[in-house]
């Protein structure tokens, strides 16, 4: 478990300035939404692009796949750096969609805290809770957003009671609402008692912001009417009751969140949400690593990569390695060791993100992602030091849950399959077995769309058609145990064994029954669901 308590040493300024957060919800809970107006108050972006607008205006500036912008959902994890006041913020905006939460669980490796959204309506969904056990496993804090407010939501106790009892966690309200769907007119800020009015006509302004003396201040009348602001104050009555107060340590430690209320698509209460982050997130944290946790504030530079995305800009075939910096200074044209392989690599050219917009990274400090575009050297889990032999620990590799056979579409073309899929298996998009028995391959994903995402990608990055069929095989387990035992179950099994794109080896299963008979049969094997992502 990270070491979160006050005892840490004060870290230098320009770290301690720093909040690197992934923002997680359920599909259509408003993610990209917010995440487009965290850039539009960042300063970063002009305009915020709306996700159901029409034709270019639409396209969102996170989602930067072609698959992403026709369907407008978001696939991959993309990263972003903005300033907001004095902090540095670096957000990772993560795909919502089940069929990608792989690269969500990873990406959680490399933020120190979360944003949970929730839609006003819904309440908590399936792949939230999911998504929150992460968390909860990492000891990450949450803050949370209810969005969608100025729809017809549910009642606010409703929600804040589902929170606690479907994630078992605390609640406090840093914000409360003043009426909701078409009555929606603002929030009351309980941090800072300000009355925050929003303005339904022009969906980029700033919400309108009144500093009120406590509740009893007359002011209050003057911009609430009489019916709702009498059932407003009964509410805050109610919740000052109820529900626990505003405690910095208890949500630097996970065991409660602070809830703001707002609408996303009006930019209403996404302010307030960024001041949240800034005061009270939590500042660049411990990174587990073996054989020693790497600290923020060591003066060395060690940083590890939590993803790889290929082609990220079809007319190169480039490769960008995402890399959370754990510790240090990092300077452009520095030259840091690469664990795996023991060499050293020079970093002439690292960027950083604002989502598909990408600049020269001069500089860069613990807490930050920057990118390294390589050519296949680095891949997700490799650590990156000054000499120093850390290995970064606890990014997971998860057994697929669907196995299919995959196939070019012109058999001439068997070769350049192979490359494309290695890729894919690198940048942690899909898993790929070579079996030892028969030609082609079989690639493993976590949800059915990931199937058409590749078969997408395959055609448009590389121009090779392909189609998928369906395997006999249903799951795939890593094989673990010291040599001899492994070699004697292989040379048994072989009809069952392939090998993923790390050379390690993996038991391909039909039934249960495989998996039954290998734990009777071979006590000395173990086969694993997980891998981690080091050597």
């Amino acid at each position: 478990m990270l070491d979160r308590t006050s005892n840490l040493p004060a870290l230098p300024p320009e770290i301690a300035r720093r909040r690197t957060f992934a923002i997680i919800s359920h599909p259509d809970a408003g993610k990209t939404t917010l995440t487009e107006k965290f850039l539009l108050y960042g300063g970063a972006i002009q305009m915020a692009g709306q996700v159901r607008a029409k034709g270019e205006a639409r396209r969102t500036r996170s989602d930067f796949m072609k698959m992403e912008q026709d369907r407008g959902i978001s696939v991959s994890a993309s990263a972003m750096s903005f300033d907001f006041d004095k902090y540095r913020f670096n957000l990772v905006d993560t795909p919502g969609h089940s069929d990608f939460s792989e690269d969500t669980y990873r990406t959680l490796t490399a933020v120190d805290a979360a944003v949970m959204v929730i839609d006003g309506a819904k309440g908590v969904e399936s792949q939230t809770r999911k998504l929150f056990e992460v968390c909860r496993l990492r000891d990450l804090p949450i803050l949370t957003f209810c969005n969608k407010m100025d729809r017809e939501s549910r009642d606010t106790f409703d929600i804040i009671d589902e929170i606690q009892e479907n994630l078992a966690i605390d609640v406090t309200p840093a914000s409360w609402p003043i009426g909701m769907g078409r009555d929606f007119l603002g929030c009351y800020d309980l941090l800072n008692d300000r009355l925050e009015l929003m303005d339904r006509a022009d969906r980029n302004k700033v919400a309108e912001s009144i500093k009120i003396t406590g509740l009893d201040d007359p002011k209050l009348a003057e911009h609430v009417p009489e019916a709702q602001l009498k059932t407003f104050l009964e509410e805050i009555e109610m919740a000052k009751e109820l529900l626990p107060p505003f405690d910095h340590q208890a949500l630097l430690d996970g065991t409660l969140t602070p809830i703001w209320f707002g609408s996303a698509i009006n930019s209403f209460g996404v302010q307030e949400l960024m001041r949240g982050i800034a005061e009270f997130g939590p500042q660049p944290q411990p990174q587990q690593a073996e054989p020693r946790q790497i600290s923020p504030d060591e003066t060395k530079v060690c940083g590890f990569v939590f993803k790889v995305q290929a082609n990220m800009d079809p007319k190169h075939r480039d490769r960008v390695a995402f890399v959370r910096v754990a510790s240090g200074h990092f300077k452009r044209g520095m030259k840091l060791t690469h664990v795996r392989s023991k060499k050293q690599m020079a970093i002439g050219n690292p960027v950083l993100f604002l989502a598909s917009d990408r600049e020269l990274a001069e500089e860069a400090w613990a807490g930050d992602i920057i990118g390294i575009p390589n050519h296949g050297q680095l891949r997700i889990g490799d650590t990156l030091t000054e000499g120093e032999m850390l290995r970064a620990t606890g990014i997971p590799s998860f057994a697929p849950e669907l196995l299919q056979t995959c196939r070019a579409g012109d058999p001439m073309k068997a070769k350049h399959l192979e490359k494309a899929l290695m890729q894919f298996a690198e940048e942690g998009a899909a898993k790929v077995f070579k079996p030892a028995f028969g030609s082609g391959f079989i690639v493993g994903v976590v949800g059915a769309l990931q199937f058409e995402v590749l078969a997408s990608r395959i055609e448009l990055e590389y121009g090779l058609p392909v189609r998928f069929e369906g395997s006999q095989f249903t799951s795939a387990r890593w094989v673990k145990g010291d040599k001899d035992a492994i070699d004697a179950f292989v040379n048994a099994n072989k009809q069952h064994i392939s090998h993923d794109n790390d050379g390690d080896t993996v038991y391909l299963t039909r039934l249960q029954w495989d998996i039954d008979r290998v734990e009777r049969d071979y006590p000395d094997v173990t086969l694993s669901m997980t891998k981690e992502m080091m050597v």
